[in-house]
């Protein structure tokens, strides 16, 4: 099942990367100053443009599909780095993480500290954390951008440097800019009666909800908008979600997912959706749990892609087929 799910993800990726029929624009790599950070690292090609902040937490500042940003960012972070007396910030942008969320020790060395930023010889961009204090790990991520498309493929690879097991997951906490639509392609199977947690109010999950602005049709989950309470959690093993923006972009995520293994969330998550008012909809898939001997590591890959599709008009339903042919599915 395993190698199933990989291969799919593999097959996904190839068909996106060609669907592009005209000429295949190389990457071109640069280093550049973007908001209030120097030395950025930036893939672009006549499509799309990645830039990449070794900075305050390793994070991409830029994903943008001909000069459209997908991501959130806060103007009042520019600029912001982690220092002794300075107050923390949730950072913006495209953040990744480790979990699981309520159990692993709190890790600021990853989440919120500088990195180390290169370009590698095949033209892609690589980040190194610090070993951290907390957990013993030390992260590695690695972005690259495909010629003539918007496809990338990011890598997490976690690394135990501790002197005993730990325990842990790949976590992506993807802020895109507010106000769109997630689409969910759903299972058979799953725990969730709704196919769905809600997260709260306070420290509940909800395994009956009822919002207004969620509902299933022919096999999606769809969020309309901010729900009462924000946060999602799904366990669907479709691998892939999509996420319409109000500027006639679609951000689709692709990723493996691992049936037969454990998901070590509290309710064995795959995948987290966050809203916040229509200022950011933060894009989460999980990985499985890893248990990491001493100098043991473990990777896990997302492939995003950003297109144009139309975002629908109030009130008019999303053409779901249209979104499964878009995504590539």
């Amino acid at each position: 099942m395993k190698l199933v799910y990989a291969a799919a993800l593999l097959i996904a990726g190839s068909l996106c990367a060609g669907e592009n029929k005209g000429p295949q624009t190389p990457v071109k790599t640069s280093h550049v100053e973007f908001f209030g950070y120097k030395d950025c690292l930036r893939l672009e090609n006549g499509e799309a443009r990645l830039t990449v902040c070794p900075q305050a937490g390793g994070r991409v500042l830029e994903y943008a599909w001909r000069g459209q940003n997908a991501l959130h960012l806060n103007p009042s972070q520019q600029g912001w780095l982690r220092q002794p007396g300075v107050t923390p910030v949730d950072p913006c942008g495209g953040r990744l993480d480790i979990g699981p969320e309520r159990v692993i020790a709190p890790h600021p060395d990853l989440w919120l500290g500088d990195w180390t930023g290169e370009f590698t010889g095949d033209g892609k961009i690589r980040l190194t954390s610090v070993r951290d204090k907390a957990t013993g790990i030390r992260l590695v991520r690695e972005f690259a951008l495909a010629a003539g498309s918007s496809v990338v493929r990011c890598e997490q690879r976690m690394t135990n440097e501790s002197d005993k097991p730990v325990s842990c997951c790949h976590w992506s906490r993807t802020l895109a800019v507010g106000g769109g639509i997630v689409l969910i392609p759903l299972t058979p199977g799953s725990r969730f009666p709704k196919s769905y947690l809600m997260y709260g109010p306070g420290p509940v999950m909800n395994f009956q909800p009822e919002d207004p602005n969620i509902r299933i049709r022919d096999g999606f989950l769809e969020v309309l908008g901010t729900p009462a309470n924000p946060k999602l959690g799904l366990d669907s093993h479709a691998g892939w979600f999509c996420y319409l923006m109000r500027n006639d972009l679609m951000f689709v995520k692709r990723f493996p997912v691992y049936p037969d293994r454990v998901y070590s969330e509290m309710a064995g998550l795959t995948i987290s959706i966050w809203y916040f008012k229509k200022e950011m909809c933060e894009l989460e898939p999980i990985g499985p749990r890893e248990t990491l001997a001493p100098g043991a590591s473990a990777s896990y890959t997302e492939e995003w892609e950003l297109k144009p599709f139309a975002f629908p008009a109030d009130g008019v339903a999303v053409e779901l087929g249209a979104v499964t042919r878009a995504a590539g599915r």
